[in-house]
């Protein structure tokens, strides 16, 4: 069994389908190890076991709307693309979506993921509560109230529970246009860099670090904002892009300021289009926004190594969150996003040199992605990092749901495996 990308193949002795929370629960209390699976998006072993997988896709599948309290309940295994078309047929939203809406939920906030907005948090904070299995096959409710365990649970990275439910916060559902402009000088860009990532509700930048230009500037705008077929030198695209040069836009969201619903500009891709695999890899680095200008300015110093490696990078920005592992923990922040070509050796001999280059930012590497796990000062870049360690030791001690790479993450083995 491999994940999405089809860069790994995972390690697990026993493949799992429970049909029912009950069912999991059992299946957890008997393992020895054990990890649950969603849409296996994850370019990286966070998600591996050597024990058995769980996959949650035959358990029941609710999206249940509580117009009265505005939040949603769903199932772990539910992807976004299901979660949005239901809540769009009810008049309701969600504050912001990933580039590809087939990815679960549960994974998506495990993980720290995200979409772009200056003032957009991550896909995590919409969370209201969180079910979850502990280690002892024990089901456990967390809300918001219960504090630092529900803010340590939640980007969790899959150590603290394998989670069952959520309950998200949900707004009215709401219109959007989508507009890609062309060859924005960088120079400009990075001047102007806090008036151009402020210039839509959600802003994305496409480059490959090469050159004096960036290629692609995508806005999603609210209807109170007002239309740009020009910003800072880059002009409006006349036809539909794929952010990928020389790629049919067709799998793309509608663009040229054509009015829509939400679920159907947020992302960069339809909700119709659900590829079986990816033939790319990907890592990203997420930093303060403040070292955005210096930070871009010294990746493309690295441009001619890039560049052969990479099919696209996307520069996105987040709002701030009180999640222990999130990325964006107390930091509005600026997200590089690296898409690479499926050249595992060639782009894991770089990553040490681009992590060097963007440790002196506070760069923290998405969990779901390629990064390396020894490169990195967990707890000068997570304040509530000892704190998450603690959890994880006190609510797992025999290392039920790790596996090598939390041990390197968390820096010391569960107790069984000393």
């Amino acid at each position: 069994m491999k994940n999405w990308a089809g860069n790994l193949e995972y390690s697990s002795a026993t493949v799992e389908r429970p049909e029912s929370v009950a069912e999991l629960a059992r299946m957890v209390e008997r393992a020895a190890r054990v990890k649950a699976l969603g849409s296996r998006h994850s370019f990286n072993r966070v998600g591996d076991t050597d024990g058995v997988h769980v996959l949650l896709d035959a358990l029941p599948q609710h999206i249940a709307l509580n117009p009265e309290n505005s939040t949603v309940r769903v199932s772990g295994g539910v992807s976004y693309g299901a979660l949005c078309r239901t809540l769009e047929q009810s008049g309701y939203a969600i504050h912001n979506l990933a580039s590809l809406p087939h990815i679960s939920v549960a994974g998506a906030v495990q993980t720290g993921t995200h979409g772009s907005g200056v003032n957009n948090p991550s896909l995590a904070d919409a969370v209201q509560s969180i079910d979850l299995v502990r280690p002892s096959g024990e089901s456990v409710t967390l809300t918001r109230a219960d504090g630092d365990e529900f803010l340590a649970s939640v980007v969790g990275l899959g150590a603290l529970g394998i989670i069952t439910g959520l309950e998200l916060a949900v707004q009215p559902s709401f219109q959007m246009r989508q507009r890609v402009l062309e060859n924005l000088p960088w120079d400009r860009a990075l001047a102007n860099f806090p008036e151009l990532i402020s210039s839509a509700y959600s802003v994305s930048l496409f480059t490959d670090y090469a050159g004096d230009a960036i290629s692609q500037v995508w806005l999603k705008a609210l209807d109170s904002e007002p239309p740009r077929t020009e910003l800072f030198g880059a002009t409006a695209a006349l036809l539909p892009r794929h952010p990928l040069p020389g790629m049919s836009a067709e799998n793309c969201t509608i663009q040229l300021d054509e009015p829509g619903q939400w679920l159907d500009r947020l992302p960069h891709f339809r909700h119709e289009f659900t590829p079986s695999k990816g033939e790319e890899l990907q890592s990203e680095f997420i930093l303060p926004l403040e070292h955005a200008p210096a930070a871009l300015r010294a990746v493309r110093g690295l441009a001619d190594k890039l560049a052969p490696l990479l099919f696209v990078s996307e520069v996105r920005t987040g709002a701030a969150d009180e999640f222990w592992l999130s990325p964006f923990h107390q930091q509005q922040s600026v997200a590089l996003h690296f898409t690479w070509k499926p050249l595992q050796p060639e782009v894991e001999a770089l990553l040490p040199d681009l992590e060097d280059l963007l440790r002196p930012f506070g760069a923290r590497p998405h969990w779901g992605k390629l990064f390396s796990p020894g490169g990195h000062d967990w707890e000068s870049l997570y304040p509530r990092f000892a704190g998450f360690r603690s959890l994880a030791s006190a609510h797992d001690p025999e290392g039920k749901f790790r596996n090598g790479l939390l041990d390197t993450i968390l820096g010391v083995p569960a107790a069984s495996a000393r």
